[in-house]
């Protein structure tokens, strides 16, 4: 759920910080060319295709509608669930492993065209369950679902894994009528593994690549969704974000991403980081498609209390928000200190920021987040206390279908399958977390206070009272850099976590192109302001339509 940083503290790099004619070919149980690799070499790094765009399929008409369209279209006859899973499985057999070669797909269901045709027989009985009814959906493989396919936060380990439950969110989605479509690549462990991995690569599924310039990274962890909804394989995908999962990945990919409040959707039966800070979210092509997800997927989670709170504070639908109106009288902090990536980007966060004024914002500007620094250890600390207890409970659970039943197991594992798992990077990670004693040690409990107190008391809530603000924003990400798979992510900045260590909601919109490069804009907010920031982004997302496909760059011009 995070890409882990350069060193051992924790800082602003977006952690980054918590898935048939054309299409039956790739079907089925992931043999190494359905895991995205070639076969005989687990993990391989596939090269640029210098075709670049030549060899990138157009849009058809279909798969390029939202998802309320998509859903009209099938109301009213013109579409079937069949046809439109149909058309993202032939687009996935034409990119993912050939042509451009995103290797975005580390594994397809093989029972996603009978799911569609069961969502048509029960449309055509009158039993429409709501507008994800029949709309086909790509998750991350860090989420389980009991069926048959693997969930393997993309490890040769977990290969075969295959829960006995779906996760929460996979039941909620299943209820709603939703196609699971297949899993997508992750950078191996939600990138909780190394100190210096390579985003986007997992001993499973290999390298995915950028859908706007093949040789740049997709940022990670959740990698595979950010270029499968970038390259329109689906009309919706899921991530999951400890710090910047979510965030960063989309904003690298040209989309919206929304990393709801810690609790809002339930974690159960998705394999852990952090406790204080997991949570799964949309990923789309627009606000309105990511809104439309995130409602049905809400709900107290009986496996997880940390939704206990989300009580009265939920919604089931977020679409009232989707207002082109939403910014007039809105009172907007600008987060300056958290710029500076990229004079480049500094134009386009400026830019931004006049069209939420032009929109009828109130801007305030700038705004300080005082405590900007001061807990990057201690969200080190928690998270490798929290992942020791998390993994160990969660790998201790799944039966005869692991063979490592535990974080040391997991580490031994990997030393014996050195030359498959560790050929870039090592597990420095996982020996560090190792090492953690129990969570009632002083030392976490320590550091978990510090971590609320300085992002959430003295950190958003201070700053937010302090100027009345109703939300604040600060540029996503720096754009996406070259992939180095000798020496690592090269990462030069990211904002992701204050509102990652306060489990306070953020969403992230396209705030512009920057050498080819999308980069976005970021809304922050209190607890449960899921809404709010909704129509913030809409509106600003309809006053300046500033998402571009991408061209399947082999590189830059």
């Amino acid at each position: 759920m995070s890409e882990q940083p350069d060193t051992s503290t924790i800082n602003r790099r977006a952690f980054v910080g918590s898935s048939l004619a054309a299409g039956a070919a790739l079907i089925g149980a992931p043999s190494a060319a359905t895991a995205g690799q070639p076969a005989g070499q687990p993990g391989a790094i596939p090269l640029p295709n210098a075709a670049g765009a030549n060899a990138a399929p157009q849009i058809d008409d279909v798969l390029s509608r939202s998802v309320s369209e998509l859903g009209a279209m099938m109301q009213r006859g013109a579409l079937t669930s069949r046809d439109l899973t149909q058309r993202c499985l032939s687009r996935i057999a034409q990119m993912d492993k050939t042509g451009v070669a995103l290797n975005a797909v580390i594994e397809l269901n093989p029972d996603a065209l009978s799911i569609a045709d069961q969502r048509d027989a029960e449309r055509k009985a009158g039993g429409i369950v709501g507008p994800l009814h029949g709309i086909p959906v790509l998750i991350k493989d860090n989420i389980g679902s009991a069926d048959k396919m693997r969930t393997s936060a993309g490890s040769l380990a977990l290969a075969n894994s295959i829960p006995a439950n779906d996760a929460f969110i996979i039941e909620r989605l299943r209820a709603a009528g939703a196609v699971l479509l297949g899993k997508t690549n992750l950078s191996e462990w939600a990138n909780f593994r190394s100190t210096h991995s390579v985003s986007g690569w997992s001993g499973r599924g290999g390298l995915t690549r950028n859908p706007y310039v093949l040789n740049r990274n997709t940022s990670g962890s959740s990698s595979g969704t950010g270029a499968a909804m970038a390259a329109t394989y689906a009309p919706l995908g899921i991530g999951s974000e400890t710090d910047g999962s979510i965030i960063s990945p989309s904003s690298i990919n040209g989309l919206v991403g929304i990393k709801p409040t810690v609790g809002l959707w339930g974690r159960s039966g998705i394999i852990p980081i952090s406790s204080s800070q997991d949570t799964a979210g949309p990923m789309a092509r627009s606000v309105a498609d990511a809104a439309v997800l995130l409602g049905p997927l809400t709900g107290v989670d009986p496996r997880d209390a940390a939704t206990n709170p989300s009580r009265g504070k939920s919604s089931a639908s977020y679409l009232a928000f989707l207002d082109a109106g939403g910014l007039k009288g809105a009172r907007i902090g600008v987060a300056r200190t958290l710029a500076g990536f990229n004079d480049a980007v500094d134009a386009r966060f400026d830019d931004a920021i006049a069209a939420l004024k032009n929109a009828g914002a109130i801007i305030v500007d700038p705004v300080k987040l005082a405590t900007l620094g001061k807990f990057d250890d201690a969200e080190g600390t928690v998270l490798d206390y929290e992942f020791k207890a998390g993994i160990n409970a969660y790998l201790a659970s799944l039966g005869a279908s692991s063979p490592v039943k535990s974080l040391a197991d997991l580490i031994a594992f990997n030393e014996r399958e050195k030359a498959r798992e560790m050929p870039w990077f090592g597990q420095e990670t996982f020996v560090r977390a190792q090492k953690c004693g129990p969570l009632t040690d002083k030392k976490y409990l320590d550091a978990r206070a510090k971590c609320v107190r300085l992002s959430r008391t003295e950190g958003i809530d201070a700053t937010m009272a302090k100027h009345m603000l109703d939300a604040i924003v600060l540029p996503s990400n720096a754009p996406a850099w070259t992939t180095d798979v000798l020496n690592g992510d090269h990462f030069t900045g990211g904002n992701s976590s204050f509102a990652a260590v306060a489990g306070y909601p953020s969403i992230t919109a396209p705030m512009g192109i920057v050498g080819e490069c999308p980069v976005g804009l970021s809304f922050i907010a209190r607890a449960w302001e899921e809404g709010k920031l909704i129509k913030f982004a809409y509106a600003f997302e309809q006053a300046t339509k500033l998402r571009r496909e991408p061209k399947y760059l082999a590189s830059f011009p």
